[in-house]
């Protein structure tokens, strides 16, 4: 099985500074104490070369990879990407090594509520790998999932300096909760030439309520409507940590009946997700649900869609 993965985290402790890893701690994602090493281009060839033998049924190739911003030093959040572009301009110039240009696209940090913002932007854009930028926007009333404690969506420096990803050709990953939908639906509609791709599903938090799944549904259907939108379907486990093939479907099924085929497309969250299961497991568990799907329809959430919404 070939596939383009738009959504993986490399990270090199060793010359890095990542805060979340320095002091790793357990929340309901897991427990980052053992994602505390470095996970760098070989690790996540390793991975996937553990889900099956060239030529076997279960064997997987990884063709391109995207980066997502992961929790670099927030004081030097272009570090980051330079330390990416020269992963994949190395991988390049090593012809036939694993990984070739990995990563192909980056997604770079910026807190776009700094007064340096544009600054930070522009200087992310000159690299030739950045597609587009990511902030975590996730707020929540329980502080088990709260993750920065401010409404981002409602601050008007932040608003301001999201408009400027247009001019640099960037998209927006778009980490969020349901109850956060509607704002983010209508910031989309004010930005119709930025495009925007929410990150796991809509990581529908409140899962265990009648309430619960009707506020991501009903959410997920506002931001599809935007024409500007796309959809990465990842980060399942970090919700449900004893997943199964069944446990998965209707989270899958339901997101691609909202978004639709040609606005989605399937991602790891390595090495996130490696703390529930394998590389191989998730890709075949993925393939297992849309089995049912034409032969064009698989291409494009396997591969095609990620191509054309990250440009690689």
């Amino acid at each position: 099985m070939q596939v383009v993965d738009p959504h993986v985290h490399f990270w090199d402790i060793d010359t890095h500074h990542y805060p979340w890893l320095a002091k790793p701690g357990v929340s309901f994602v897991g427990d980052a104490r053992e994602l505390a090493h470095n996970y760098v281009v070989a690790d996540l060839v390793r991975d996937a070369g553990d889900a099956g033998e060239a030529g076997d049924a279960g064997s997987l190739e990884v063709l391109k990879v995207v980066h997502v911003e992961a929790n670099h030093d927030p004081a030097d959040p272009v570090e980051e990407t330079r330390w990416l572009q020269s992963l994949a301009d190395g991988s390049r110039e090593r012809k036939g090594s694993a990984g070739g240009g990995w990563p192909n696209g980056i997604v770079a940090a910026a807190d776009l509520s700094r007064p340096d913002a544009p600054e930070i932007l522009a200087a992310h854009a000159a690299f030739a790998n950045t597609r587009g930028i990511r902030q975590i926007l996730n707020v929540h009333a329980n502080p088990l999932y709260d993750y920065v404690g401010r409404h981002y969506l409602r601050d008007d420096t932040w608003r301001r300096h999201f408009a400027l990803l247009a001019r640099h050709g960037l998209s927006f990953d778009l980490q969020l909760y349901p109850s956060q939908m509607e704002e983010a639906a209508a910031l989309a509609r004010a930005h119709p030439d930025i495009p925007v791709i929410v990150n796991h599903a809509g990581m529908f938090v409140d899962r265990n309520s009648v309430a619960g799944y009707r506020a991501w549904r009903e959410g997920m259907r506002a931001l599809a409507a935007c024409p500007n939108m796309a959809v990465k379907i990842s980060g399942l486990a970090m919700f449900d940590h004893e997943w199964t093939v069944e446990s998965l479907r209707p989270y899958v099924l339901q997101t691609l009946d909202t978004f639709g085929v040609e606005r989605a497309m399937f991602a790891s969250n390595f090495p996130v997700d490696r703390l529930f299961g394998s590389y191989g497991a998730l890709w075949r568990a993925y393939a297992d649900i849309v089995s049912g799907a034409s032969e064009s329809e698989r291409a494009a959430l396997f591969r095609t869609n990620a191509e054309k919404i990250y440009r690689i």
